[in-house]
């Protein structure tokens, strides 16, 4: 599957939709958590125009989010 080449801003979004929260903000950098049955999933998403498709595949994995959330 091909992922859309998508912004910060769009990701930070969809990472709202699926239960995750903007804790704090540092320069460009946003750190967003979402706590689960398991522990506290921590993310830190660069507020880029376009992010790399690795920093893109990170962030999803991390999430423990499915690719097809984040695709258009």
């Amino acid at each position: 599957m091909k992922l859309p080449q998508l912004s910060g801003r769009d990701v930070i979004k969809i990472l709202y939709r699926n239960g995750f929260v903007v804790v704090r903000q540092k320069g460009s950098h946003i750190r967003l958590e979402k706590n689960t049955s398991e522990g506290t999933i921590k993310l830190t998403v660069p507020n880029h125009p376009v992010l790399k498709k690795g920093t893109l595949h990170q962030i999803i994995r991390a999430s423990e989010l499915k690719e097809e959330d984040f695709a258009s």
